[in-house]
């Protein structure tokens, strides 16, 4: 037998009469390939021809296991296996033999089409075996599963098992709640010496970092404890209680609600009011922060209580500018969180109506204002720390529609402004030299650009 291709190769084109379907006419599938075609122009023609016989009646050939020549006009059962004689140019075909279904095909009349044989199934048998391949799946996975489950345990022992084998060995197993309560108790104990508590708050302000611990904490009543440790007369307990309490408030609604409730924002402004180490001050100032940020019921009491005025004292007492670069920070996000919140209520519709009202109730700019803080934000650019005088750029910015007028009228904000763009352009072109095409430095020189031509 001579060398062959089969139908399918690109640049064969054949015609397979499909099944007929239920009270349906006859349709034919064309195979077709957009690739050039390697074979004769009169097999293209002649394939052409075979397309065109839609209105004619096919003659059916009949397959066997051996090969044999088909004659145009003939039709070929689905399932056949046809091949391209490309030693006589005559196409060739004989039955699979590996056909599933060559069983089941019975002869048919000559002159008709091929039809829908009587061993078919139906859809609804079809459905029917794919109901239950899926159950046989099911199954097999839950046996997987099952199978897999038992392989874990045997890994894993129960949790009261081990805690029968450490209680034999004298080790207890605590839940984080436990703990807190044993740290609580341990913290709030009278006869706890002061090294005691101050590492009961310590180990206490891992475990608050966690959301749900934090609101746990309020379930037996340790936050107020802990709230209630800022009254004390020893600084270091006044420390470590604010630094447990800035790591609960953060980012935790629920936590700040109680906390504001239980009068924390009062005690913290005492004590930032008051004179106190400045390590003590630093952590209560990050107590602060994180209960006034994305909170503007806590931000709206914090006016109420002088707390800008707190803030201004703070910043202008001699040594604190660690602590002034903080404040400014915090007045940063103040303002630019009611800024995004009333944009976006505006954009999308999604803020709620109640927590809207409350920003809008944050008369923060107005106090701003009126407490002196545009001349103290610009001022503190004399710092030298860069990330200190970013962040004095940012706030400047900010309040630039509130301070204009100010701005304006102080030579020496324009004069360290402009040595501040002669330093920084030097920096952002050592930066380009570098190859960095977006430093730290170019950003910076950016900023003192725009207030720059805001202010002429």
């Amino acid at each position: 037998m001579g060398s062959w291709l089969p139908l399918q190769p690109p640049g064969i084109v054949g015609v397979v009469s499909a099944p007929r379907l239920p009270g349906g006419k006859p349709k034919e599938f064309a195979l077709t390939s957009p690739e050039k075609s390697s074979t004769k122009e009169a097999e293209r023609k002649e394939t052409t021809a075979e397309e065109e016989l839609d209105s004619e009646v096919l003659e059916v050939f009949h397959p066997t296991h051996e090969w044999q020549a088909l004659r145009p006009g003939q039709a070929v059962p689905v399932g056949s296996h046809v091949r391209l004689n490309l030693q006589t140019g005559a196409r060739e075909v004989k039955l699979q033999e590996e056909d599933k279904f060559q069983s089941n095909l019975k002869a048919l009349k000559k002159g008709k089409r091929l039809d829908i044989n009587a061993n078919t199934y139906t859809s609804q048998d079809l459905k029917s075996a794919l109901a239950k391949f899926k159950e046989g799946t099911e199954v097999e996975s839950s046996k997987e599963d099952k199978a897999r489950q038992a392989k874990i345990k045997q890994l894993f022992r129960p949790i009261e098992e081990l805690k029968k084998d450490f209680e034999e060995l004298n080790v207890v197993i605590e839940t984080d709640m436990q703990i807190m309560v044993r740290l609580i108790n341990k913290f709030n104990s009278s006869s706890s010496s002061l090294e005691e508590k101050i590492a009961a708050l310590f180990d206490l302000e891992y475990y608050v970092h966690q959301m749900d611990n934090a609101q746990d904490l309020l379930s037996f009543g340790g936050l107020q404890v802990v709230i209630n440790g800022l009254n004390s007369t020893e600084p270091l307990v006044k420390e470590y209680a604010a630094f447990v309490l800035g790591a609960a408030f953060s980012s935790n609604p629920k936590v700040q609600v109680e906390a504001i409730e239980g009068g924390a924002l009062q005690k913290l402004l005492v004590i930032l009011a008051t004179e106190q180490p400045l390590t003590a001050k630093k952590k209560v100032l990050f107590a602060l922060c994180s209960l006034l940020r994305h909170f503007p019921y806590a931000q709206q009491q914090f006016l109420k209580l002088g707390g800008l005025q707190v803030l201004r004292t703070l910043v202008q007492a001699k040594g604190t500018e660690v602590l002034a670069v903080r404040v400014v920070t915090l007045l940063y996000d103040l303002v630019t969180e009611k800024m995004f919140a009333e944009e976006e209520a505006e954009l999308t519709q999604e803020t709620s109506p109640e927590k809207l009202q409350q920003y809008r109730q944050v008369h923060l700019l107005p106090g701003l204002r009126e407490q002196g803080w545009c001349e103290i934000t610009a001022h503190l650019l004399a710092l030298p720390e860069h990330d200190a005088r970013e962040k004095v750029l940012q706030t400047l910015g900010a309040l630039l529609a509130t301070c204009r007028d100010h701005y304006h009228q102080d030579p020496q904000l324009s004069r360290t402004l402009v040595s501040l763009q002669a330093e920084y352009q030097a920096l952002a072109t050592l930066e380009l030299q570098d190859g960095e095409d977006e430093g730290y430095f170019r950003e910076l020189l950016g900023s003192i650009n725009s207030l720059l031509k805001e202010l002429r």
